[in-house]
């Protein structure tokens, strides 16, 4: 019923039950779950994950958070890892100016050759944009082949409109259920159903009622919820679309 786009089991935040928390995902709803790597060793491990559980599959990639560890190496692993049958995308890759405005030149050409790198394998991309709305509009828009999903959208109304003329998808999380989600509620009450996916970023971001605490997959049906009352459908009729836009996008 449910297709988490968007979750990072390969995290320490699992290191206790990992396994018994996912083995419990199909009898929560959940038929699908993407785990994105941030670097070389995380996309290793949910490579690892995606072969142990038929329903896991992984995207490989370098967040721009750590920029530290991206050598001349990188690409040449990226492109072996990608080369996976359950590798679905290139990710988390993008631009992060919250963290880090001082390296943005490394960020760039990270970005760069990840965006080309998933253009050559005809993968699509999961973008991490947090507060560099602007550069990575502008970098995306050069490369008008490319497919993919600004995960956890948070830009503006036009900045989602010039999106999804180009044929993107918005991922969307636990904080469209927070009080203060006015301008991602602005967003999902425009945005196209089809161009809409779902994804938890666990074990981050979780939703209300509880928001502090560890998320997981099986909370992706708040967001579902929420998103159903915005588009005044039924969740399952939300979490069935939700789930085949990214089966589309994907190839699963």
């Amino acid at each position: 019923m449910y297709f988490d786009t968007h979750a990072h089991y390969d995290s320490e935040h699992f290191g206790a039950d990992r396994h018994a928390l996912l083995a419990s995902m199909p009898e929560q709803g959940v038929d699908y779950i993407i785990d994105p790597g941030c670097d070389g060793a995380s996309s290793l491990a949910a490579l690892e994950l995606a072969e142990r559980y038929p329903f896991v599959y992984a995207a490989v990639g370098w967040q721009p958070e750590e920029w530290e560890s991206w050598t001349f190496e990188s690409e040449a692993l990226l492109r072996r890892l990608a080369a996976h049958p359950k590798c679905v995308a290139i990710g988390e890759i993008g631009l992060d100016y919250y963290w880090d405005k001082e390296h943005k030149e490394q960020q760039y050409e990270m970005f760069v050759t990840q965006l080309e790198l998933a253009l050559e394998l005809g993968k699509p991309v999961v973008i991490h944009d947090r507060e560099a709305h602007e550069d990575c509009l502008k970098i995306t828009g050069r490369y008008p082949q490319l497919r993919g999903v600004f995960h956890c959208f948070s830009g503006s109304l036009e900045m989602a409109k010039q999106l999804v003329a180009r044929g993107w998808h918005l991922g969307f999380d636990g904080p469209i259920t927070y009080k203060n989600a006015r301008k991602a509620l602005e967003v999902l009450e425009w945005c196209p159903l089809e161009r809409i996916l779902v994804e938890t970023d666990s074990p981050y971001l979780t939703p209300v009622p509880f928001r502090g605490k560890r998320n997981d997959s099986g909370k992706l049906r708040y967001i579902v919820e929420k998103i159903a009352q915005i588009k005044g459908l039924s969740p399952e009729e939300t979490a069935a679309a939700t789930s085949r836009n990214a089966r589309s996008l994907f190839g699963i």
